[in-house]
């Protein structure tokens, strides 16, 4: 079931990359994307006012309200606080952002921080190429409600919801469910992102053994980490909280006994993110290593290139230097031959030498 529920979550991913807003604004405020009512997993009709609809689930006695806002303010949000009573440090973390990867309980409410990533695809990875590109989604899920707050410009929750639509039998768990889909989504985004990395990695790996490596590689590694590290950060701190509402026992409100397993899904993907960032750290790290090594070794190879001619321009620098001392009682200076024999004895011991320093591999 959960299987065919991610397939369904992709295609639509692909097909539709756009929000699927309500037909009407809300007149709550420009933020609200929308605020639909759903009872048994199906879609009721609703005016988008946040106030009547959660009224209808409670009458009814069965349901839940979902509100979709994008980058609200303190005044937009005021409404949905005092309707939903919810907590005022978390619509803090909401309406300001910036907020580290976290769940929260607060009373019957949980309170999710999500970083949604995003690989950005380049032609050639370079010391300052963007890799990985975050955004930010904050969750407020509790008995008869959820509300998704979108930061930015990535994670975008309409062919999610569309996906859920057309199960109804996974969305009539209420709002624990629709957290997990909104979870399994942005750790599934970190493995699609892992995996596109993997093609920098070897690239880059590729760069640094081939026998053109340059000096500048050294950049492209530091640059590969660091984006690396970005993604870390957006997925490190869910796996603890997310295996609490996974293992908890007795499930506390709104998360069910039914829905746990699937949160448990959700970590054994997110414990992979994990280790295969770990591995390319890893591997980046014996990558940077060998890179600086063969720096070493070429500069090596460099001292030993201009210390053998250097000891080669000695010898007839040494010649010239005791014959340029100008005394008028020098060995050999009034023979008719003397010159053209010094220059020929400069010139053999430049060749023996050389000849010395090329057959031990200096030259």
């Amino acid at each position: 079931m959960i299987r065919t529920l991610r397939r369904a979550m992709r295609r639509a991913h692909r097909r539709r990359p756009v929000d699927l807003s309500h037909p009407a604004r809300s007149p709550l405020g420009s933020a609200v994307v929308n605020c639909v009512v759903y009872a048994d997993g199906v879609r009721q009709r609703c005016d988008g006012d946040a106030r009547e609809a959660l009224r209808q689930v409670r009458k009814r006695g069965r349901g839940f309200v979902w509100v979709g806002l994008h980058e609200p303010t303190e005044v937009e949000f005021a409404v949905f606080t005092e309707v939903f009573g919810l907590h005022p440090l978390a619509v803090e973390d909401a309406v300001h952002a910036h907020q580290r990867p976290k769940v929260e309980r607060y009373g019957d409410t949980l309170f999710a921080v999500l970083k949604p990533c995003v690989y950005v695809a380049h032609a050639e990875l370079t010391a300052t190429s963007e890799v990985v590109d975050t955004g930010e989604l904050m969750v407020f899920a509790g008995p008869d409600f959820v509300i998704t707050v979108r930061h930015g410009r990535h994670g975008s929750l309409g062919p999610l919801r569309e996906a859920l639509e057309e199960h109804p039998a996974q969305l009539a768990k209420g709002p624990a469910a629709v957290l997990h889909a909104i979870a399994d989504q942005v750790v599934d985004d970190y493995l699609a992102v892992v995996d596109a990395v993997q093609e920098d990695v070897d690239a880059v790996e590729n760069a640094v053994f081939s026998a053109s490596a340059g000096r500048a590689d050294a950049g492209r590694i530091y640059q590969l980490k660091r984006e690396l590290l970005e993604l870390k950060r957006a997925s490190g701190p869910l796996e603890r909280p997310l295996l609490a509402l996974a293992t908890q026992q007795p499930p506390a409100a709104p998360i069910s006994a039914a829905i746990q397993p699937y949160f448990r899904d959700v970590v054994d993907h997110l414990a992979r993110v994990g280790e295969q960032i770990a591995a390319y750290d890893g591997l980046l790290d014996s990558i940077l290593q060998a890179h600086l090594a063969q720096v070493t070794v070429a500069q090596n190879e460099d001292m030993r290139k201009i210390t053998a001619w250097a000891a080669i321009i000695a010898v007839p620098t040494m010649v010239c230097g005791v014959y340029g001392m100008n005394f008028d009682h020098m060995p050999e200076l009034r023979w008719t031959y003397g010159y053209p024999l010094v220059l020929g004895v400069m010139a053999t011991a430049c060749c023996v030498i050389h000849r010395a320093f090329k057959r031990n591999g200096w030259l």
